[in-house]
């Protein structure tokens, strides 16, 4: 008897730790995993073509003036806006550069100035390094386009019914100016203190001693929390393709190694989404016009895992998804970074039914508001956890709630100090694609029933600990000294 006790010890500590090591071993089969989400979520409807994009959304209308701008011109034009548009915009700062510029960010929607319960938050972030100048761009003829075709086109009017976007078109606008003025020393990549932002936040893995964060980095970090964004994507320029989390590695520190996030599955459809309908980032062949700009690791489907790609360490996007309920990644939206006037339109009309679609994946969620079943109370600081999957969400201001999620079957966990836990069983297909589950939760102490037949993650959460600990009290006083030696391999 003691011996099978014995065993089902070993094989409950050796089954966790062998299922850690594989987790985080390199993947010989990255692309071959990568292309088999891709195809299913193809089958499954999830994706539209630039030209699907546009039987859907319509043809849009030619921006005025191609153009660069410089951080003066660019402020004229998002105040331009934000008055030619009162209704549908909210201009604000969300802090200072180094050199005092301000942070500016144009939120659009129907209602801007304040978050609208049932309506998700997302943000658009150009611009980080100061020399890559189209993607800001980019973010002002989106602007234009939504505001000029709210009342105009059917899809655009809904899509601003229903989300509140936030555009940031320069996070660095100190390293742009920098690099406007052309100084082969200080190119405009970094900020006024020479620190690469995109290299600037707290990293699970730093690889050598940071400065703390900047003031643009801690600007966006007290934004990211401060508005429960649901989705986001922060862009680039230098190819055409998108990267996701994990950006990080905790084995090497240079180079190369794929290391997927517990939500990969996620991060490869909402990559896939953007390069899918952009003209031509999701073609085999290469990402840049001119073969001298080719990238060696550039992927053929136009998306590919940051670290995989090349492991950075204090990065945005794996921060956000750290410390945030938001979703990140990361797009490369041209190989030249400070493109010439005469190709800005080609890039606009390539990215333009992209940065729509992407957008509209923040739809694709489960939401609602979790309550004491008492008083009615909200219970913002819920913790939403879905099946065993590492991304928890919290409820916010009201109790609401945001998860993205693919097509599939769930069972959410939803946890509240204090309160019993409750598990839901979610369904999301393609016919119905996002859920509202409102949630009330019950005191402690108002029952002394448990459920008879707990969920998955009860289990994980609550039944096993106590069984391990139990097993683990037995081995130590049947086997002495033995477990602690059996202990010493493991932890």
């Amino acid at each position: 008897m003691v011996g099978s006790r014995f065993l089902v010890f070993v094989f409950v500590v050796v089954a966790f730790y062998s299922n850690s090591l594989i987790a985080t071993d390199i993947d010989l089969n990255y692309f071959k995993e990568e292309d088999a989400i891709i195809d299913k979520f193809t089958g499954e409807g999830e994706f539209r073509s630039m030209e699907d994009m546009e039987k859907l959304v319509g043809s849009l209308p030619e921006i005025p003036n191609y153009k660069h701008y410089n951080y003066e011109e660019m402020v004229k034009n998002l105040q331009d806006m934000a008055n030619a548009f009162p209704k549908l915009t909210h201009l604000y700062s969300i802090g200072r550069s180094v050199e005092g510029r301000e942070l500016w960010v144009l939120a659009i929607s129907r209602n801007p100035k304040v978050h609208t319960f049932g309506v998700p938050e997302v943000k658009y972030v150009a611009n980080m390094h100061g020399d890559e100048t189209t993607c800001l761009n980019l973010m002002l003829w989106l602007a234009w386009t939504l505001l000029n075709e709210a009342e105009r086109n059917p899809w655009i009017g809904q899509m601003l019914d229903r989300t509140r976007i936030h555009l940031m078109p320069s996070m660095n606008p100190d390293g742009w100016e920098q690099s406007l003025r052309k100084d082969p020393v200080r190119r405009g990549r970094t900020n006024a203190h020479d620190v690469d932002l995109n290299r600037n936040f707290p990293s699970r893995f730093p690889l050598k001693p940071r400065p703390a964060p900047e003031p643009e980095t801690l600007a966006v970090m007290r934004w990211s929390q401060e508005i429960p964004f649901v989705l986001s994507a922060n862009f680039h320029g230098g190819t055409a393709l998108v990267n996701y989390p994990w950006d990080d590695s905790d084995v090497i520190q240079s180079g190369s190694r794929y290391n997927p996030s517990p939500d990969n599955a996620l991060f490869v459809r909402l990559s896939y989404t953007y390069a899918r309908a952009h003209e031509r980032m999701w073609k085999p062949g290469p990402r840049c016009v001119t073969e001298d700009q080719e990238h060696p690791a550039d992927p053929k489907r136009g998306i590919i895992n940051g670290a995989y790609w090349y492991i950075v360490s204090g990065g945005m996007q794996d921060w956000i998804y750290l410390h945030t309920n938001g979703f990140e990644v990361t797009v490369e939206t041209n190989c030249v970074k400070d493109s010439p006037k005469s190709d800005l339109r080609r890039l606009w009309i390539e990215n333009r039914y992209a940065l729509l679609h992407y957008i509209h994946a923040a739809q694709h969620a489960i939401s609602g508001r979790v309550y004491d079943e008492e008083t009615n109370e909200p219970l913002p600081g819920t913790l939403i956890r879905v099946d065993e999957q590492a991304k928890s969400v919290t409820s916010f201001e009201g109790g609401e709630y945001w998860r993205l999620l693919n097509i599939g079957e769930y069972e959410v966990l939803y946890t509240h100090p204090g309160y019993t836990p409750v598990v839901k069983k979610v369904k999301l297909t393609r016919d119905a694609r996002s859920q509202r589950i409102d949630v009330a939760l019950r005191k402690l102490g108002d029952s002394t029933e448990s459920s008879p037949n707990p969920s998955m993650d009860q289990w994980l959460l609550e039944v096993l600990p106590k069984k391990i600990a139990k097993a683990v009290k037995l081995v130590t006083n049947e086997l002495g000294g033995a477990v602690s030696t059996l202990t010493s391999l493991f932890c």
